[in-house]
Formats: C-alpha cells, structure tokens, sequence
C-alpha cells in the first residue's frame, strides 16, 4: 500500500482536489448528511473547511477549547460562521498529574508509559524487546525515560480533545471530517493504508479526505482560493496544536519553546514554570531559551 500512497501524493493539486471531494460526498453519503467539520483554526483545517463548505455549505465546525491554544488561533476561529465551541471535562494540570507529559512522539510516550505502569509482563517485554518482527518497543534512543522523574503518557490528546469531539459525535450522530494527512507521521501513515481516507468500517467511523495531501499543497490551496489563514504562521510556526505538547520539540531548531519565550512569552512562562515543562526539558537536554523568567 505505501507505492499507492506515495503516488497519490505525487499528484497535482488539482487532482488531489477531486479526490477529496469524492471522500467527502462518500462522508455525506455514509452520514446521510450528518458530519461535521474538525476544526483546530490550523492551516490544514482551514483548507478542510473550505473543501467540504464549497460542497455542503450548511456543514457546522466543532473546535475543541482545551484553553492552551495560541491567542491567534482563538482570535482566527471567533471569525468563522458556524463554529461549536467544545471543553474537555478535565484541565490540562489535571492530565499531567494522573497521566503524564506528552513527550517524544505519541507511539514512544505509549511505549513509555506502558513499561512503566502495566501488570502484563507479556506486554512489558513487548515494548522493551519488540514482537515477533522487532517493532513496537521503546527506541534504544529514548530508553534512558523509563527512569524520568516525571510521568510521560500519550494520553492528553484522548483526554483533552478526542472526548469533547466524541461526545459532540454522540449527542448529534454527526461523523467527523479531519484534515489529517498520512504523511505527518508513521501512525497516520499506518492508519492510511489500512482504511484509506475513510475509515467508516471502525467503531468510530471517520473521514480524513486530505490524507494524500502536503503541506506544500496546504500552502498552494490557501494561495489559489486567496483564503485568510491564522496570523500564528507570520510569526515562524508551522504547527499550531496545544502548545504545551512536546512531541516532536527535540527535531527542531529553534524549536517551538525557543520560539514562544520571543514571542509569547506570558504563555511561555506558564508552560515552564507553572505547568512543569522546564524540568521535563531540561531532563531530556532540550533547549528551552533562557534560563530565567521572561517577564521579569
């Protein structure tokens, strides 16, 4: 399935165009009408939005409030018609401290947490030595983390997104469209070439009609249709999610907390010295700035 994939994404904009659209009549079809758009006010949802409402027009938009979202982002979606405004049952702090830091990469911080906490020695060896083909195990390079001092989980995502959504999903029977793309990570990847871009065969049925989409196409779409994107983007970020998460900050440079202690550095503060990031990173030897508070 990976050959299909990566001829998908080879494609032209305009064909990938015409694919998506045909995931999302085959979404409308599937829900009789009832889906609904997630939107995060990221650049890739904005496009989303724009594909399905140039089809369905009436189609309404949830976006999850977990109350850690750039100011821009917030200010961006206060813009679009249409828009649910979900919380999470349970603050941010909370998830930590029964649950852990989401750090390294979701499928890790799983593997992590699991050798640390389970009661199956099956499962345990699993993730220490992999299964029968070596996967699914803790990377040699992140194996120094089962002594953290810290909880790591992957679970904050569960808790402080996806059941605001799922209980949005059953209170209206509406289907989620996600603009999701395979090549963002391994997981999605995974997820691609076992259902394609819809999945309605799972227990939570789901459209993710951008999955053989880039973020150069993103760009190009944007470009094209002249649609207004959140301003966060002027401001050297490319990905906007909760920014908190610590997934991925050790592969960039500057990375995302460098970049916030300059240009947020309220925020900044909060998330280092109030919510406990600045021990995590400092014990994973990720640069975080200056070592001192910002706003003194």
């Amino acid at each position: 399935m990976n050959w299909q994939l990566k001829q998908k994404q080879s494609l032209p904009l305009e064909a990938k165009e015409i694919l998506t659209d045909r995931r999302i009549y085959e979404c409308y079809d599937f829900s009789e009408g009832l889906m609904y758009i997630s939107f995060s006010g990221g650049k890739d949802s904005t496009v989303l939005l724009h594909r399905v409402r140039s089809l369905y027009p009436d189609t309404p938009a949830v976006f999850v409030d977990t109350g850690l979202e750039f100011p821009e982002i917030r200010e961006f979606v206060k813009t679009i018609d249409n828009v649910t405004w979900l919380k999470p049952k349970v603050p941010f702090t909370e998830v930590i401290k029964k649950y852990g830091f989401p750090v390294v990469s979701k499928e890790q911080a799983q593997f992590i947490s699991e050798v640390r906490t389970t009661k199956s020695e099956k499962l345990r060896n699993t993730r220490l030595n992999g299964n029968s083909a070596g996967r699914g195990k803790v990377s040699q390079k992140w194996r120094y983390l089962l002594d953290a001092p810290f909880k790591i989980s992957h679970k904050c995502c569960d808790v402080m997104k996806k059941e605001p959504a799922k209980r949005y999903e059953k209170e209206t029977g509406r289907v989620p469209i996600i603009g999701t793309m395979a090549g963002e990570s391994q997981l999605r990847k995974q997820k691609y070439n076992k259902h394609g871009c819809n999945a309605f065969d799972t227990k939570r049925p789901i459209s993710a009609p951008m999955s053989i989409w880039n973020d150069d196409d993103v760009w190009a779409y944007l470009k094209k249709y002249d649609l207004p994107y959140s301003s966060i983007y002027n401001m050297g970020e490319d990905r906007t999610g909760c920014v908190f998460c610590m997934f991925g900050c050790h592969k960039d440079t500057p990375n995302r907390f460098q970049r916030m202690q300059k240009t947020h550095p309220r925020l900044y503060y909060y998330c280092m010295y109030q919510l406990g990031l600045a021990e995590v990173l400092k014990f994973m030897g990720i640069d975080r700035g200056e070592d001192k508070d910002p706003l003194a």
